[in-house]
């Protein structure tokens, strides 16, 4: 399979998948950390790949999504951004919205 099938194949298969450098559990870098800590806030269930486990999978995801840097936000297979991005929507409610209207289950945030 070409990386480009199994990106298609992940984020197609996936209502919410994160590309980042390191796990969810351990994220490697401080953007990746700060995506899976708004995700977990919003409480969205997400698919977590680790880039850094292939350079292949690393420059894919690159030229798959034409977005130059790590981590990338799918959701419903359409890109949604970076961490500046998703910070910035998350701000403004515009995340969970979005969620909202590609009918991704959220679960209450935990207190």
């Amino acid at each position: 399979m070409s990386i480009d099938a199994f990106i298609k194949n992940e984020v197609e298969s996936n209502d919410v998948v994160l590309f980042m450098k390191g796990t969810p559990q351990f994220p490697q870098c401080g953007f990746s950390g700060q995506v899976v800590q708004i995700l977990d806030h919003v409480g969205v269930g997400y698919k977590g790949l680790n880039v850094l486990d292939s350079a292949e999978l690393r420059d894919g995801i690159k030229t798959y999504s034409n977005w130059p840097t790590i981590p990338q936000l799918y959701v419903k297979g359409e890109f949604v951004g970076g961490c500046d991005i998703i910070r910035e929507m998350f701000q403004a409610g515009e995340l969970q919205q979005l969620m909202a209207d590609k009918g991704v289950t959220v679960s209450a945030p935990a207190a």
